[in-house]
């Protein structure tokens, strides 16, 4: 097949899912490329409450994308089913959660974006934060010129099918399975 046989599509959902360190780092790299290239991004964040590097990081680049970078930062802190979060209550991560999809949801139909990254998604819809229908609407009601960017562990299998690009970082070795903490400007 000649290159003159290949299309390009208008937009693509592309996944980054698995037990592997570096999700979120490909969607940041993916949000570099689409800001380089002018395009108008959407970054919103579940689950992660605490200032990680990525959050200083964007903050610091906002004033020179101006109107081309939105961020939205929600979530209460990682959530596992009887394991809550200290501080918050399994009706206040779902609560928050809710929140945050909606912001997700309007960045990616309105077609105001042409990429909307919604890091730790898959996260929060594993956890029983959000549902899998409403990740799958996520994906579903998009607008056709808006690339949708899912970080997280635990990817529905059953959604596979609706997605262009799905990568699973799979772990070969990480220090924290020899009882060392993750370091700040590697792991967070």
């Amino acid at each position: 097949m000649a290159f003159e046989d290949f299309q390009q599509k208008d937009s693509v959902v592309i996944v980054y899912t698995g037990e592997g360190k570096g999700k979120t780092s490909a969607s940041l790299g993916l949000m570099s490329r689409a800001l380089g290239t002018g395009w108008k991004v959407a970054f919103v964040q579940f689950i992660k409450l605490w200032d990680v590097g990525e959050h200083q990081f964007i903050r610091d680049i906002m004033p020179v994308y101006d109107d081309k970078l939105a961020f939205y930062k929600g979530g209460l802190g990682f959530f596992q089913a009887g394991e809550l979060s200290a501080k918050a209550t399994k009706t206040e991560h779902i609560a928050e959660a809710k929140r945050t999809y909606e912001f997700a949801l309007k960045a990616a139909t309105t077609g105001d974006y042409q990429l909307v990254i919604c890091d730790e998604i898959n996260n929060a819809v594993h956890d029983g934060l959000l549902t899998v229908a409403d990740l799958e609407a996520l994906i579903d009601k998009k607008h056709p010129n808006t690339s949708l960017c899912l970080t997280g562990r635990d990817f529905p299998p059953s959604l596979l099918k609706k997605v262009d690009i799905a990568t699973d970082m799979t772990k070969l070795k990480h220090h924290f399975d020899d009882k060392f903490i993750a370091n700040k400007g590697i792991d967070y």
